[in-house]
């Protein structure tokens, strides 16, 4: 048989709540699909669901704006208090222009709006933050599986991201677990006998991004089960391999 990796939708998850179990509830809708959750599959989790779960979903009218926020937001549609929200959660402000603000969050992220957004979050004015640290989400999510399967899988949770001179979006992975985020072709020949020097490809990102076209942004399928991609486990994996080091970074 050709390689085959296959993408499943989870449905059936319910509206996520501060201190559900997101591996409970994985597990309980992929039974009720009749869709086996086995060793060697890799979860695909949104970081919204993640961030509901742990209580990062924060009203605006608990916000005071500060002057700056208020001088930023000014002849723009965004709340001033959406706009406080993100300068708190970023390290360093990227650039500012025409009401798009793209930050540096405290994980290293480079993203619009710290991340921040009000998307799939039930109520009005209220918002939802990146979870504190998406690799601690990614490996209690991998250990809860774990003990309630028996089976050893990756984890990886994905939020979606716009890209540096290309237009649309696209889902990438903010935290892992349980797999080497990247694949290495460095010092290997190609099939024309050409020696790689440079090729690294971020598999987790292509794994977040396969499962987004399962899941969607309103359908209401916030995890996907990919199977058969042969992933090589990692006990150590963190996100911090997915981020260039600002010494190689040229369009700092």
């Amino acid at each position: 048989m050709p390689p085959e990796i296959r993408a499943i939708g989870i449905e059936g998850i319910p509206e996520v709540r501060d201190g559900d179990d997101v591996a409970a509830l994985i597990m309980t809708a992929a039974r009720g699909q009749g869709t086996a959750i086995e060793t060697g599959d890799v979860l695909v989790v949104t970081q919204k669901i993640v961030s509901k779960a742990e209580g990062r979903v924060i009203s605006i009218e608990s916000v005071e704006a500060s002057p700056l926020a208020i001088a930023i937001t000014e002849g723009h549609r965004r709340d001033p208090r959406h706009t406080e929200l993100i300068l708190r959660e970023s390290r360093r402000i990227v650039r500012m222009d025409r009401g798009v603000i793209i930050s540096e969050t405290y994980h290293g992220f480079h993203c619009a709006n710290a991340g921040i957004d009000a998307s799939n979050i039930p109520g009005e004015g209220t918002v939802a933050l990146l979870p504190v640290d998406s690799d601690a989400s990614a490996r209690r999510i991998r250990q809860a599986v774990k003990e309630e399967s028996g089976a050893t899988v990756g984890v990886i949770i994905s939020d979606t991201f716009g890209r540096p001179w290309r237009n649309g979006a696209t889902d990438v992975a903010i935290g892992v677990a349980g797999l080497e985020p990247m694949l290495s072709y460095v010092g290997q020949e190609d099939t024309h006998g050409n020696m790689m020097y440079t090729t690294v490809i971020c598999v987790a990102d292509e794994l977040a991004a396969m499962a987004e076209l399962v899941g969607g942004k309103v359908a209401n399928v916030p995890v996907a089960v990919i199977k058969g991609y042969p992933f090589e486990p990692s006990e150590t994996a963190t996100h911090d391999s997915l981020l260039r080091d600002p010494d190689k970074d040229l369009f700092r």
